[in-house]
């Protein structure tokens, strides 16, 4: 398999820690890229830092041996960001993502080329992500490459937005931080199976449930051993969904690709950062006090 049969696309940011004023680098694409060459699954990268970020992110790629376009890599503007806040019981809240270079977004035709004669791409649906996957559509994009996509919490996403977009993608994921009782969690699933597609709730300890409408509708349920969080849960929604990527893409069932992402969440839980404190070792870190 080539790097360039799977492609991560979305936003690499810089992960703003108000409590110490740490900056690292991050994203949700990131820690997948992260996962997935620690589970030795070929990929290439595709996104945009500022100028800023360059020297960042050149040092975390270098150390990973994470594929990336060099020639792409670096745009107009500055690096986008997001601040991380660390609740009581491990728990994080994300809030004041600056969208910077990634505000007009747009493949170049070398990196549509590229997606084009993918056969996977996973897209993390932050604003400017989500529009590029619609203009690509209308360019007839998704015909060939197996779409996966992370909704996040879906705190910026409405229910038409979904009903729009869920059309294009195959598997889709959703972090739910809310009430199990919520009135939009039905209407979500009945689109899900009115089109035929795959999505996967991560709710935490509390579980996570899968919507399959590919054959006959099924909603299953699988339940979450709680573990004590020994740092916090900022990457465990990151590293679920590549540890079940990498086996649902190799063959695996849903059952088993649920087992790796659990896995993969609780292995998280351990980190007071997304990716353990080693990813970051050899970084140039910088520090700032607001």
């Amino acid at each position: 398999m080539s790097e360039e049969s799977t492609i991560l696309l979305g936003a690499a940011s810089l992960d703003i820690y108000k409590a110490d004023g740490r900056i690292l680098p991050g994203g949700g694409c990131l820690n997948m890229a992260y996962h997935w060459r620690q589970l030795g699954l070929p990929h290439l990268f595709l996104t945009r830092i500022g100028l800023d970020g360059a020297p960042v992110f050149h040092d975390f790629f270098r150390q990973h041996q994470i594929a990336y376009l060099p020639e792409s890599l670096v745009g107009n503007g500055r690096t986008s960001s997001i601040d991380i806040a660390v609740l009581p019981g491990g728990q994080i809240y994300m809030d004041n993502f600056v969208e910077g270079v990634l505000a007009d977004f747009r493949l170049t035709p070398s990196e549509e080329a590229l997606v084009a004669q993918a056969e996977r791409v996973h897209a993390v649906l932050v604003d400017s992500v989500a529009r590029e996957v619609h203009r690509l559509a209308g360019r007839g994009m998704w015909q060939r490459p197996f779409l996966s996509a992370d909704f996040l919490d879906f705190r910026h996403f409405t229910l038409e937005q979904f009903a729009t977009i869920m059309p294009l993608v195959d598997l889709g994921f959703i972090g739910w931080p809310g009430a199990l009782d919520d009135p939009l969690l039905p209407r979500l699933r009945q689109i899900v199976f009115d089109l035929g597609r795959l999505l996967v709730v991560t709710l935490g300890s509390r579980g996570v449930w899968v919507w399959d409408g590919r054959s006959q509708p099924q909603a299953h349920v699988f339940p979450v051993e709680a573990v004590p969080v020994q740092g916090s849960t900022v990457g465990c929604g990151d590293a679920f969904i590549a540890y079940f990527l990498a086996e649902f893409w190799r063959g695996g069932s849903l059952e088993a690709a649920v087992a790796q992402g659990k896995l993969g969440g609780k292995m998280a839980t351990a980190w007071q950062r997304p990716l353990p404190d080693a990813a970051y070792k050899t970084m140039r870190l910088r520090e700032f006090r607001s």
